[in-house]
């Protein structure tokens, strides 16, 4: 029994590496791109984003796509509990209102999704 959980888990992690992959040409898309498309995209604008500015001036953003789990174990009177945040930090750095770069961090994959859209400079234009 105990050699079929083991294998169990292996499996799972398997999956987990096997689906989360980070393609580089989608972290690269972003260098560059004025921090405008970051804030238009429809992807991004769907998470919750904390903000943090550097003491030299480069602006951090965390678009956070993760889920809190708790797990117990034991009963009522001897419960141990753990919590752990699952999933994807997208963390930007910005500086002088353009990406530097895009370093996502965790249980993260990326896609053409995740590229900067073309929706910022056709609003910037419409104005």
């Amino acid at each position: 029994m105990r050699a079929f959980q083991i294998a169990a888990v292996l499996a799972t992690c398997a999956m987990f590496v096997g689906c989360a992959s980070v393609r580089q040409a989608d972290l690269d898309a972003w260098k560059g791109m004025p921090v405008e498309a970051l804030d238009t995209h429809s992807l991004f604008a769907t998470m919750p984003m904390t903000r943090r500015l550097t003491e030299s001036g480069i602006e951090m953003r965390n678009y956070s796509n993760t889920v809190r789990t708790s797990t117990c174990t034991g009963n009522a009177f001897t419960a141990q509990c753990f919590s752990s945040d699952d999933g994807c930090n997208n963390l930007f750095y910005i500086r002088n209102g353009k990406v530097i770069e895009y370093a996502p961090t965790g249980q993260c994959m990326t896609d053409d999704s995740v590229r900067p859209q073309k929706r910022f400079s056709t609003l910037s234009q419409s104005s």
